[in-house]
């Protein structure tokens, strides 16, 4: 109480100040100082009618029983009129509060004289401004449900009224000492009011545990104020009504400062939440669920108690309904919890379980794995990490639907290899995981090749038979790491190990984070190098078969690293693809071989360049566009630049494919298929799309001349390009028989370390200069530097931008 009532003077003296002005302050504090003394001589009144009543012992006394108590009356409703003065009209509670507190004590001032000679009939006047305080006080509170409990579920409702109702019908038996008799006899005026007080009590305690059950109540919480207000006055009147009905009621007895205090409380309540804002009010004590739960389970044996107590001795009919009326909500209430728990176990299966294979998910991982990880008698774990390999191939050529069935089928025969304790997820798009449950390197190993086995059985999908494969990589609990992240973190690394290697499946190790160091501090030299001039292009000449003339050559990235000196691509292409640099890295290989092809072409060389493209560079749609834009911006003529595109980009999307290449040659860009001969593919491309060229790979050439299959292979090669008028390239030749059989055979061009190995451009325009002066059309290679072993030049990427 004491809390409370410094807590309200505090508030008038914060909120009472302006910030304009220490004057204006001043005078606006005076009113707030007055309030507040207000509110303590009202407690002061209260605590002084206590002391009065306690020390008269029953005898009459006119200071006490008549002027305390009355200022006790009027006093509660002078603050709540000055806080409507304070808040306007626009507050419905507490408007309503100075009105029924005005009713109160107008009704008080009726009665008073009854303490003397004056005995006023009954109903009188009196009892109209006491019947007004309920309907006003029962007003207000519902009031306040709307306003700051609205939008509620129907459980909580329901929480409500079986709060409601439980405490009513427990009231209507403690009140039915006094309801019984008002009924007997004939109705009449007297009859109803009688009968109107003790139901209003009884409809009053109602409304107040209906507001507790569903908004709740906590220490500090303004709103206990009027809940304890109400029901200390309500307590007086139950009191009063049973003394009556006894004939045992005497004024001036210890109940009689009850209603002072009831109406002090509620005036104290509405005096501080004049000082709140509707906001601050609504959010200042969110519902206690817990409090309701308990509120609402006492309400619910209360009914049920009434129903028992009914079955061996007599209870009111009221109190009968209102406990059947509660029983019945509570069966309501349980049929709604029983939905909604069903609602949420379904919510937490899906929250835990992938919706299209039906395994667990990534959060049932963690959820499991943590529960094993903390255990204190944990057994050792494997986690695997499983990636399908080629599952794009399918969702390409096959549609998103046959991918979608590949992941259910993979799912039910990983399932088929668990034993008891394993846990199977899918972590999400053609990732799998599996914790094994006490298992070491040995047991991680034996299962993960188990699967291997199991997933290189062919799948049927579209009734076509489909060979996959899975890559997995493991590590192990508690020696590679005590968390999940960590073993996700090192299984990730170990499974693209397996990957590059192709065996199945690889167990974790140190230097594995050794590599993937590596990896890392390369691909941040690659961003260094894109923007920092370390790419060059060397350029390998294409001879025209027979007469060895020199009209195109081809682009090819080297990166020239500050220490370890000029790298081919084989060294970087793979991390530039990886890490999503090629988009970039293939624009400054366009700019530098389209500038190079410039200058070549100022001073009357017109040769022409090839670029290579990979298939993840041609997902651009805007590439035609801005390949023509570039060629444009430099002046060449769109025959000064040829696209070279691997197979694989052809059979991957068609559609995609024809679209671009359609494209690009309405801008006059030939193109041409590098590696002919390697992809896994229908020749139905060659038919359908635009094409100009075919690269006829090294793997046919270098071996045709001692091998007479490879040779027919190629002889085929050249007679299926010149019947369907494409121009064949071949690549990789080395010697000077495969040059001759090349000419023999009819091919158009060839390329290779025989005539000449990728040179930069100066170097190019020595060796052109040197082969023009000799008349040669086979090799100068003694001018040439050897390239190192094992250098392979690889396809680039020319998403331009």
């Amino acid at each position: 109480m004491v809390t409370f009532l410094r807590a309200s003077v505090e508030d008038d003296a914060v909120i009472a100040t302006p910030a304009t002005s220490v004057r204006s302050g001043s005078t606006a504090l005076l009113p707030a100082r007055f309030e507040a003394a207000l509110v303590w001589l009202m407690f002061l009144c209260v605590a002084a009618f206590v002391v009065g009543v306690l020390w008269q012992d029953g005898q009459p006394s006119p200071l006490v029983d008549l002027w305390l108590s009355l200022t006790t009356s009027w006093l509660p409703a002078v603050v709540c009129w000055l806080a409507v003065a304070r808040v306007g009209f626009g507050r419905r509670d507490v408007l309503l509060a100075a009105l029924a507190l005005t009713f109160y004590a107008a009704a008080d001032t009726y009665y008073a004289p009854l303490n003397s000679t004056w005995s006023p009939p009954f109903p009188n006047p009196g009892d109209i401004g006491y019947l007004v305080f309920y309907v006003l006080m029962l007003t207000m509170l519902s009031a306040l449900v709307r306003r700051d409990l609205g939008g509620q579920s129907l459980s909580v409702w329901l929480d409500c009224g079986v709060g409601s109702l439980g405490a009513a019908a427990v009231l209507a038996v403690v009140l039915n000492p006094v309801i019984a008799p008002a009924l007997t006899g004939s109705w009449s005026l007297s009859t109803l009011v009688a009968v109107a007080y003790p139901l209003m009590d009884l409809l009053l305690v109602a409304a107040v545990t209906g507001i507790v059950v569903v908004r709740g109540l906590r220490v500090g919480d303004r709103l206990l104020l009027l809940v304890v207000g109400l029901l200390t006055y309500t307590l007086a009147d139950i009191v009063y009504a049973l003394q009556v009905a006894e004939d045992a009621y005497v004024f001036g007895t210890p109940i009689d400062p009850l209603w002072a205090l009831g109406l002090a409380l509620i005036a104290l309540y509405v005096h501080g939440s004049a000082r709140r804002t509707v906001p601050e009010i609504a959010q200042s004590h969110p519902a206690n669920r817990v409090a309701a739960l308990i509120m609402s389970g006492l309400a619910t044996l209360a009914g049920l108690g009434v129903l028992v107590v009914g079955t061996r001795t007599h209870v009111s009919s009221l109190a009968v309904v209102l406990a059947g009326a509660t029983v019945l909500l509570v069966a309501a209430r349980t049929q709604v919890a029983f939905r909604q728990l069903v609602r949420m176990a379904d919510l937490r299966r899906q929250a835990t379980t992938d919706h299209l294979t039906g395994l667990p998910n990534r959060r049932a991982l963690y959820s499991q794995a943590d529960a094993r990880m903390t255990d204190p008698d944990h057994q050792p774990q494997a986690f695997l990490l499983m990636d399908l390999d080629r599952f794009k191939e399918v969702n390409d050529s096959l549609g998103h639907h046959a991918g979608d069935n590949l992941l259910i089928q993979v799912g039910t025969r990983l399932s088929e290899q668990l034993r008891d304790g394993d846990l199977l997820v899918r972590l999400g798009g053609d990732e799998f995981a599996l914790l094994l449950d006490n298992a070491g390197a040995e047991q991680a190993a034996a299962v993960s090749a188990k699967l291997c086995a199991a997933l290189a059985e062919p799948f049927l999908l579209e009734d076509i038979a489909v060979h996959s494969a899975v890559s997995i990589g493991f590590a192990l609990f508690p020696t590679d790491g005590h968390d999940l992240d960590t073993l996700l973190r090192k299984a990730d690394v170990a499974m693209y190990r397996a990957k590059a290697a192709g065996n199945g499946y690889h167990a974790y190790s140190d230097s594995d984070a050794a590599d993937v160091t590596t990896q890392l501090r390369t691909v941040d030299e690659l961003r260094t190098a894109l923007t920092s001039d370390q790419l060059v292009v060397h350029y390998q000449p294409k001879i025209d078969l027979p007469a060895g003339e020199v009209h195109n050559v081809e682009a090819l990235v080297r990166w020239n690293h500050p220490t370890r000196g000029l790298l081919y691509p084989d060294a970087f292409l793979q991390l530039v693809e990886e890490a999503g640099l090629m988009r970039a890295m293939t624009r400054v290989v366009l700019r530098i071989a389209l500038d190079q092809t410039a200058a070549w072409h100022a001073y009357g060389r017109t040769l022409a360049v090839a670029v290579n493209l990979s298939a993840s560079s041609m997902v651009d749609t805007d590439l035609p566009d801005e390949v023509a834009a570039m060629l444009t911006a430099r002046g060449l003529p769109s025959s000064a630049l040829k696209l070279e595109i691997t197979e694989e980009f052809l059979m991957a999307d068609r559609d995609r494919a024809r679209d671009i290449l359609t494209r690009l040659r309405s801008h006059g860009v030939q193109i041409s298929i590098d590696d002919f001969g390697t992809g896994y593919s229908s020749l139905a491309y060659l038919r359908d799309l635009p094409i100009d060229e075919l690269k006829l790979d090294r793997s046919f050439v270098q071996p045709m001349v001692d091998d007479a299959r490879a040779g027919a292979l190629v002889a085929s090669v050249v007679g299926l390009a010149r019947s369907l008028g494409l121009r064949l390239v071949a690549e990789g030749v080395e010697t000077n028989a495969a040059y001759d059989e090349l000419v023999r055979l009819g091919c158009d061009q060839a390329q290779g370390y025989f005539m000449s190995r990728p040179v930069p451009a100066a170097e190019l325009e020595a060796w052109l200069n040197a082969r023009a002066a000799v008349g040669e059309t086979t090799d100068i290679n003694p001018l040439l530097v050897t390239p190192p072993t094992g250098a392979v030049d690889g396809p680039v990427a020319v998403p331009v931008s």
